[in-house]
C-alpha cells in the first residue's frame, strides 16, 4: 500500500507542488481515511524519502562487502554502485525526488539528516578500514571520509539532475571523486 500511496502522492506533488498538496488530499486520492495514511506514513514528508534510510543500510552493506585490499576511498567509490543502482532503475522516479528535495525548504532539512544518518552508518566500517580502534571516537577521519565520498554523491547527483537524467551517474560521480584524489 505504501508504493501506492507513494504514486498518487508523487502525481499530486507534480501538480500541485509539495507545500500545497495536504496529507487529506493523499489520502482521498489514495481511496484512504485520514487516519489510514498515517498507518503507513508519519508525516508528508516520509512519503518522499520512503526508501532512503534502506538505502544507507544498503550503502554500509555494501561497503562491508568490498575487499580489504581496497583502500577506504576505493571502497567507498564501489559502494556507492548500489545507490547509483536505485537512480538508474527508475530514473524518472529520482529525477522527480531530486528536484522536489531541491525545490522544498522543509525536505532539504531531512536531507541533512539523512547524510549525517548516512555518514554514523559507514563510520564503523572506514574506522575498521583505517585501522582505528573501535575505542578511539574522537578521530574524525572516518566521518570526513564518508562526508566526503556523500559530498561528491551529492554533486555529482546535481549534474545528472540538472542534466535531465542523460549523463552517465557512475561516470559523474568518477569525476568528482576523483578530482579529491588527483
Amino acid at each position: 500500500m505504501q508504493a501506492e500511496i507513494t504514486a498518487v502522492a508523487f502525481d499530486l506533488f507534480d501538480r500541485q507542488g509539495f507545500e500545497c498538496t495536504t496529507i487529506n488530499q493523499i489520502a482521498a486520492e489514495a481511496g484512504l481515511s485520514r487516519s489510514s495514511f498515517f498507518r503507513y506514513f508519519a508525516t508528508k514528508e516520509d512519503v518522499v524519502l520512503l526508501g532512503v534510510e534502506e538505502r544507507g543500510l544498503v550503502l554500509r552493506d555494501a561497503l562491508a562487502g568490498r575487499p580489504a585490499d581496497e583502500t577506504p576511498w576505493q571502497a567507498l567509490r564501489q559502494a556507492l554502485n548500489a545507490i547509483i543502482g536505485f537512480n538508474v532503475e527508475n530514473p524518472e522516479r529520482a529525477l522527480r525526488l531530486s528536484r522536489m528535495m531541491v525545490d522544498t525548504p522543509s525536505l532539504q532539512g531531512r536531507q541533512l539528516q539523512r547524510q549525517n544518518s548516512w555518514q554514523r552508518l559507514l563510520a564503523p566500517e572506514l574506522a575498521r578500514r583505517l585501522a582505528i580502534p573501535p575505542t578511539d571516537t574522537a578521530d574524525p577521519r572516518p566521518r570526513a571520509l564518508a562526508s566526503a565520498a556523500l559530498g561528491c554523491y551529492d554533486a555529482a547527483l546535481t549534474v545528472w539532475r540538472d542534466c535531465d537524467g542523460t549523463a552517465d551517474l557512475a561516470a559523474l560521480l568518477d569525476q568528482a571523486m576523483s578530482v579529491l584524489t588527483g
